[in-house]
């Protein structure tokens, strides 16, 4: 009971804080306030303004807000998220764009689930919808799914992903970013052998930590610190009562969100500071680089716990992905048995959430794919958000990957992924 208490406190604080923002903004905008020559007024609005905002957003699902794109026709064609498998802790999407003919290179992109929406990848997606078909995953928000739909841990993520590749098919380009990488490694290879004439052709993992120790940053050094039991107690909460997920244990997204803010408290401090300001004067509007980029931030979703536990205590502490002894159901996943997906890391030199080494260490693992069929790439003064979704991205790391597609999409469809011994 206690852990419902402690989740429904936070909400209770978060709306606390929003309430007090709406007030704010709201009684300095009284008419009879412009008798008053007195600055004051203008920055209690301001902070009601920027406060209000940040508290609504934390709680609030981020729109894709991809209406149209222009196509080489010269239109703009409607771009419609439209749901293709629904299940209960994840959807595949796919982006169609209305009027257009089919394009030849179909991408799954894989989302995260650490604390943000899929739409942490909306600017790949602009970037990559340009010529191809995407989809991608769009995990849930726990505390939205009731007990009734059971567990979800690492091995039932890699069920899901290999469950969204067998409806894709074979003729598929797999990019996963940052979280996920070592579970698409594992529902790869786990295709492989059961059900090889469903693999991709190819597989790109951009910030993974597929072998943490490889290189380790202040996230190895945490996982390393705390216990087990020091994570259950500390992290993991249930949902409150005004949720669908009543009673679920998660690792709840305000959590995170503190935690994520606590890594660089100065700078956030003072880009709020900054915008009140801006506020004040006239400056700020709703699409300026501040909003934009806080109200994705801002927007968390609570995390189930068995999700977080498993992927702390199994991918990071006991690091089975790196020594190759995942298991899924019992059975031992060997990534050894991949022999004809392409696989293909990409890094940043600047990254401190997956330093350089982390992804890489996936092509070792890749005991059985040919050398001609394995590539990697290291950004220079690329940080973890650029590496997928910034500047280094869009000039750089996109044409590198699309040409990597493109060199290994002509050929036979991966038909087996085990070695056949005359």
């Amino acid at each position: 009971m206690r852990y419902m208490a402690t989740y429904d406190l936070m909400e209770t604080i978060r709306n606390t804080n929003q309430w007090l923002g709406a007030t704010a903004r709201t009684i300095a905008s009284y008419p009879h306030f412009a008798l008053l020559p007195n600055p004051m007024i203008r920055w209690m609005a301001a902070w009601g303004e920027v406060t209000e905002r940040t508290f609504e957003r934390m709680i609030a699902k981020p729109d894709w807000g991809i209406g149209s794109f222009t196509c080489d026709d010269g239109r703009d064609h409607l771009v419609h998220p439209r749901t293709v498998v629904q299940l209960p802790f994840g959807d595949l999407i796919h982006f169609e764009v209305a009027g257009r003919a089919p394009q030849p290179r179909k991408i799954l992109l894989v989302a995260p689930m650490s604390g943000h929406y899929a739409t942490l990848l909306r600017s790949t997606v602009k970037s990559l919808i340009v010529n191809c078909e995407v989809y991608v995953t769009d995990w849930k928000n726990a505390r939205d799914i009731p007990v009734s739909a059971g567990k979800f841990d690492v091995e039932d993520y890699t069920l899901y992903l290999v469950h969204f590749m067998k409806h894709l098919g074979p003729d598929t380009h797999v990019i996963a970013v940052c979280q996920p990488a070592p579970l698409t490694l594992a529902a790869t290879a786990y295709l492989a052998e059961e059900a090889p004439e469903a693999q991709p052709r190819t597989l790109t993992l951009i910030g993974g930590p597929i072998d943490p120790d490889a290189t380790p940053t202040d996230v190895t050094d945490f996982g390393r610190r705390v216990t087990m039991g020091q994570l259950e107690e500390t992290m993991c909460q249930r949902v409150g009562f005004k949720h669908a997920g009543v009673g679920r244990r998660v690792y709840p997204g305000l959590l995170q969100l503190a935690s994520f803010m606590s890594m660089n408290a100065d700078r956030h401090s003072s880009a709020f500071t900054e915008q009140i300001l801006r506020v004040a004067r006239g400056e700020a509007s709703d699409y300026d680089p501040h909003n934009k980029f806080y109200d994705e931030y801002l927007a968390v979703m609570d995390m189930p716990a068995e999700f977080y536990l498993s992927t702390v205590e199994r991918i990071f502490k006991n690091r089975e992905i790196a020594r190759n002894v995942f298991s899924v159901e019992g059975k031992r996943v060997d990534i050894g048995k991949i022999t004809t997906v392409a696989v293909k890391t990409v890094e940043g030199a600047n990254d401190d959430i997956s330093a350089p080494g982390q992804c890489i260490a996936a092509l070792d693992l890749l005991t059985g794919l040919p050398a001609e069929k394995k590539a990697s790439h290291l950004e220079p003064g690329a940080g973890h958000y650029g590496i997928f979704a910034g500047k280094s991205w869009r000039n750089n790391i996109r044409p590198l990957v699309l040409d990597f597609i493109g060199r290994n999409s002509e050929g036979p469809l991966p038909r087996s992924g085990l070695t056949v011994v005359n």
